[in-house]
């Protein structure tokens, strides 16, 4: 059986490419943002593929014929601030109508356990699809906390993805979501004792916004 039923890791070439840039410790902040949001389109061309589609009639040059769109004010994003900001842009490039919903937590360091400072819920929940992002996945707090208030709020359609995930943090999450799919850039190896993921990317926040 597998160990993370609700989990896809993409072994495409090109996001293992680009996220071995992000992880390089030399990568400068403006190239880290641009391959984030680069490695963030390719992923939502994999959380996405499943998106119900309507027929519409289109006239080409030539004459008439039928083509599918998506519903894509039906789309919500919801960036985990902070770092969750950073993988907005390479999402909206493949949706740009989408929602977006913030959701505000930072981590308490003491603790390592989630801290709500900012939701405002979204009209009409049920029949929308929200795509949660983070680049990281690591006690998996912060994502199960977010999981909740979505799902209190009426969310039923949810998803979660990031660049890279601890395995803690995959499992404390589909533990408390199994329902919830979860897409990764890479499944990491472990976290060390401050709750870090190794070897990880460091932390995504102050690498993206400079507050290291």
């Amino acid at each position: 059986m597998k160990r993370f039923p609700t989990l896809t890791v993409s072994n495409h070439p090109l996001i293992q490419h680009k996220l071995s840039y992000i992880r390089d410790k030399r990568t400068s902040k403006k190239v880290f943002k641009e391959l984030v949001d680069e490695v963030g389109t390719l992923l939502a061309y994999e959380i996405t593929k499943n998106l119900p589609v309507r027929a519409v009639r289109v006239e080409t040059p030539l004459e008439t014929t039928t083509c599918n769109v998506i519903d894509s004010e039906n789309v919500v994003l919801v960036p985990l601030l902070r770092a969750g900001l950073g993988m907005v842009d390479g999402v909206r490039n493949l949706i740009p109508n989408c929602a977006i919903c913030h959701l505000g937590l930072y981590r308490d360091h003491e603790t390592h356990e989630p801290v709500t400072y900012y939701f405002k819920p979204m009209q009409r929940p049920e029949n929308r699809m929200f795509i949660m992002v983070d680049p990281m996945l690591a006690t998996g707090g912060s994502a199960i906390a977010s999981a909740d208030m979505l799902k209190q709020s009426g969310a039923k359609d949810i998803k979660f993805m990031c660049l890279v995930a601890a395995p803690e943090g995959v499992e404390a999450f589909q533990h408390a979501h199994p329902d919830i799919e979860i897409f990764a850039a890479a499944l990491d190896d472990r976290l060390n004792d401050d709750a870090y993921i190794l070897p990880g990317l460091g932390d995504a926040g102050d690498r993206l916004f400079g507050t290291t």
